[in-house]
């Protein structure tokens, strides 16, 4: 009789709340090799990636401590955090 493997799930710490949870409940901001910073919805963009809860609070919690900047070893500008904010919020509900 085979014992069934048990896969294990990939675990990744949230930039915003700091909580370690499964990778598949995170959503992934990228810097890209071009130098933009985007929502990676798939999880298979190429470049740097920061995981973060897909609700405001994180995300706001990761902006005004800086970790979702010094993740990705750059700046954000405004812009772009206001689409990923607005990508979440279609995400959470």
């Amino acid at each position: 009789m085979a014992a069934t493997k048990i896969r294990k799930v990939p675990q990744r710490m949230c930039v915003g709340c700091r909580e370690m949870k499964n990778k598949r409940d995170l959503v992934r901001v990228v810097k890209t090799p071009e130098g933009s910073v985007l929502l990676d919805t798939t999880g298979k963009k190429s470049g740097r990636g920061a995981y973060i809860c897909p609700n405001q609070e994180c995300l706001n919690l990761a902006v005004k401590h800086k970790s979702l900047q010094k993740a990705l070893q750059q700046e954000i500008p405004a812009e772009v955090l206001e689409s990923i904010n607005n990508q979440i919020a279609i995400i959470s509900s």
